[in-house]
């Protein structure tokens, strides 16, 4: 789209009508910063691992969204930039956990249960997610809750506060595969158990 004013020359103002074409230009928004990258310390503390990790890229990042690729159970991250490569995949090289993905199906709530709340309690421990899919300029991930269950093989206790303010709990799910929660059923499906897939496809009883 055309410069809403004429740049201040002065100021060194400049627009480039496709933000896609910045690099192309020779300008950065990002004046050349690095991505950086934070590690998660059980919620109490994050730590910067940018130097540890091939993902500090300088290329004007724009966009991140977590998504196993690899289908081993482990987010991986897809990078969206406008320069130094358009599209970045970094593969997830922590130690094996566990882990469980949550994908809901609503009936009084929206299709997808977006805006729900999973409370699940893992060997003590309290995890709470919201399903908001990832989204940024130009990129959205899929609608699933993702849940790092670390060295534990079951999810004690699951509670799914609905948007339609229904809240539903399931017991003992176990871990390292996809589930498909129904609102109002009393039961889960799994969608898949083993190596992730990216979106559900063949289901099976619980």
């Amino acid at each position: 789209m055309p410069a809403p004013k004429t740049p201040d020359k002065r100021l060194k103002d400049w627009w480039v009508e496709n933000p896609w074409l910045i690099n192309q230009k020779g300008k950065s928004l990002s004046g050349h910063e690095r991505n950086r990258v934070f590690l998660n310390d059980r919620g109490e503390t994050f730590y910067e691992i940018s130097a540890l990790t091939s993902a500090d890229s300088e290329g004007d990042g724009r966009s991140v969204v977590p998504l196993d690729f690899s289908g081993d159970g482990m987010e991986d991250l897809i990078v969206r930039q406008a320069g130094g490569g358009a599209l970045f995949l970094f593969e997830n090289r922590f130690p094996k956990a566990h882990w469980l993905d949550v994908w809901l199906e609503g009936t009084q709530s929206n299709k997808q249960g977006i805006g729900a709340r999973i409370e699940a309690t893992v060997a003590g421990r309290r995890i709470v997610r919201e399903n908001f899919p990832a989204n940024g300029f130009k990129s959205q991930g899929p609608a699933y809750v993702h849940l790092g269950l670390g060295q534990a093989t079951r999810v004690e206790n699951l509670v799914i506060r609905w948007p339609s303010g229904m809240v539903q709990e399931l017991a003992n799910v176990n871990a390292d595969r996809a589930v498909r929660v129904t609102e109002g059923q009393p039961n889960w499906r799994v969608i898949h158990a083993g190596k992730r897939i990216s979106s559900p496809s063949q289901e099976a009883p619980q």
